[in-house]
């Protein structure tokens, strides 16, 4: 079988979220994955491992390959259509990178983001005072092209009216998280400094 029991303590393991499995593909026991890492290359070398939610199942990578954007994965043991179909749905997680080294490459997770306050960085393009707080990361939010950071407003920003002349109030704002918007990420310090374009931000 494609799982097996784990013999380590899953309670000593920090995972996060990888993948979902999708459909089969073909009758040879492939499956297409959904991604939720930046790092799929690794996450699915031959013999890489990953976990159910619980982390006492585990699922080894026999190999792995792309078609049109698409990661498809062949697990140990899943070796037709009918069990490759019996994995739909199933997220899988892996095992956190050490946070030292991911500072060090500038990568990030969701967990390490949310809550981190967002302020204006230093000569930042709005001519902005440096450290003007602008809300708090509140969510990380996957989209085709980048992830984005939901930020909840300090102070929300009526935007217009609406078709009944009440007035049209934003709370939130979605921010691209790209190094040219998010120069900065302190999580000693736990915020993060913003130079968005204009009209990015409601009320900046």
């Amino acid at each position: 079988m494609a799982q097996q029991d784990m013999h380590d303590d899953p309670q000593q393991l920090e995972l996060l979220r990888v993948a979902r499995i999708g459909k089969a593909q073909g009758l040879k026991g492939e499956v297409t994955v959904r991604l939720f890492t930046d790092d799929p290359e690794w996450r699915f070398e031959p013999g890489s491992v990953l976990y159910e939610q619980d982390g006492e199942t585990e699922y080894i990578v026999e190999n792995s390959r792309t078609f049109k954007d698409r990661w498809i994965i062949k697990f140990e043991g899943t070796d037709d259509r009918n069990a490759a179909e019996a994995l739909n749905g199933i997220e899988l997680y892996g095992e956190a990178d050490d946070p030292d080294e991911m500072l060090e490459a500038d990568e990030w997770y969701p967990k390490d983001l949310i809550g981190l306050e967002a302020r204006m960085a230093e000569d930042n393009g709005l001519g902005l005072p440096s450290g003007q707080v602008v809300g708090k990361v509140v969510d990380v939010v996957d989209s085709p092209a980048q992830s984005l950071l939901k930020i909840r407003l300090t102070e929300p920003v009526v935007t217009g009216q609406n078709a009944k002349g009440e007035d049209v109030v934003e709370k939130t704002a979605l921010v691209p998280f790209v190094e040219q918007l998010v120069p900065e990420i302190d999580l000693d310090g736990q915020y993060l400094t913003l130079d968005p374009p204009g009209g990015l931000i409601p009320g900046l």
